[in-house]
C-alpha cells in the first residue's frame, strides 16, 4: 500500500524544475526531498544575459545542467531525469540582437544538439521549446511556429518527446499544437505541455499530456475533472531558482504538498502511480 494514514508514500515527481549553481542549487533540491519529493525532471535554465552564440557554447551550458542532475544524484538520492533544449524567449531575444538567419541557425544547433545528448542517454526529452507566450508581431509569430513544426518533425525522425511552453490556457491552444503535430507525424502523447492550467479534461487536452502548475484552487479543479482525464497528467511548480523572481512561480515543497492534498481530496493510489511513476516513465523512458 502506497496510502498510509491518509499520507501518499510513493513516488513523488515534479515534472520541471529548474536549479542554478549560483543560488540555492542543492539546497532547493533539499527542499524538495524533505517535503516528500522522490523524482525531478531538470529543465535547462537559460541565462539572457549570456545566452550561447555557438555550438560550444550550447555544449557547455547543456553539460552544465547535466552535471547539476548527477550531483543532485550523488548528493540527495533523488532521482533525476534531465530536459535540455532552447527556450522560445531565447530565439525571440537573439533574433533582435542577431538578425533571424543567425538566431534561427542557433535555433536549429541547440535543438540537434538537445537530441543528441537524449540518443546518449544523458537527457530524455527536448524542451521547453515552443512560441513566444506574449504579445508578438505576426512576422515573428509565423516564424516561430515554422521553427516549432520543423521541431516536432525532428522529434518525430528521432523518436523522444518534446516538453512545450506556449501562450494561452484554453482549448484552443491544444487544438492548434494537436493539429501541428499530426500534419508532422508526431503523436501527440510525445507532447508534454509545461506549465498547464489544471483543466485536464480529455476534450479540452485532446491527446497532449497536460504538465500542470500546481498552484492555489489547482487542486479542487483537477478534481472537478479528473473523471474525463483518460491519459493522465502530470505536477510540476516551474521552480526557477532565482532570487530575484520570489514570487513568479511555485517553491520546491509544492508537488509534495499538493500531492497529499489530492490524496485528501480522494485521488487514489492508481491514479498518483500513473502521475508520478507510470506517466513518467511511458514518455521520457526509465529513470536515468
Amino acid at each position: 500500500m502506497t496510502i498510509v494514514n491518509g499520507r501518499w508514500t510513493g513516488p513523488i515527481l515534479d515534472n520541471h524544475f529548474h536549479l542554478d549553481r549560483k543560488h540555492r542549487f542543492l539546497d532547493a533540491a533539499l527542499d524538495f526531498k524533505r517535503a516528500g519529493g522522490t523524482d525531478l525532471v531538470l529543465v535547462h535554465k537559460p541565462d539572457f544575459d549570456n545566452l550561447p552564440i555557438e555550438q560550444d557554447a550550447w555544449k557547455a551550458v547543456y553539460q552544465d545542467t547535466i552535471d547539476m542532475a548527477n550531483e543532485v544524484r550523488k548528493e540527495l538520492t533523488l532521482g533525476v531525469r534531465v530536459i535540455l533544449g532552447p527556450h522560445p524567449a531565447t530565439w525571440v531575444h537573439q533574433r533582435q540582437a542577431l538578425g533571424d538567419e543567425l538566431a534561427s541557425e542557433l535555433y536549429c544547433d541547440a535543438i540537434d544538439l538537445a537530441f543528441e545528448y537524449c540518443h546518449q542517454g544523458d537527457a530524455c526529452a527536448v524542451g521547453e521549446v515552443g512560441r513566444p507566450h506574449w504579445q508578438v508581431e505576426d512576422e515573428i509569430w509565423n516564424r516561430a511556429n515554422e521553427l516549432l513544426s520543423w521541431t516536432f518533425r525532428r522529434a518525430k525522425k528521432e523518436g523522444f518527446a518534446l516538453q512545450l511552453h506556449v501562450e494561452g490556457e484554453g482549448l484552443s491552444t491544444y487544438e492548434n499544437l494537436a493539429k501541428m503535430a499530426d500534419s508532422e507525424g508526431l503523436a501527440r502523447s510525445k507532447l508534454v505541455r509545461h506549465h498547464a492550467p489544471p483543466d485536464i479534461d480529455k476534450d479540452t487536452t485532446v491527446g497532449l499530456v497536460p504538465s500542470v502548475v500546481v498552484g492555489k484552487g489547482s487542486v479542487e479543479e483537477i478534481m472537478q475533472n479528473i473523471g474525463n482525464c483518460l491519459d493522465g497528467f502530470l505536477m510540476e511548480t516551474d521552480y526557477m531558482d532565482d532570487p530575484r523572481r520570489p514570487g513568479a512561480v511555485l517553491g520546491p515543497k509544492t508537488v509534495p504538498k499538493r500531492t497529499q492534498a489530492l490524496v485528501q481530496a480522494g485521488l487514489d493510489e492508481e491514479q498518483l502511480m500513473l502521475i508520478h511513476h507510470h506517466l513518467p516513465e511511458k514518455i521520457y523512458g526509465s529513470q536515468i
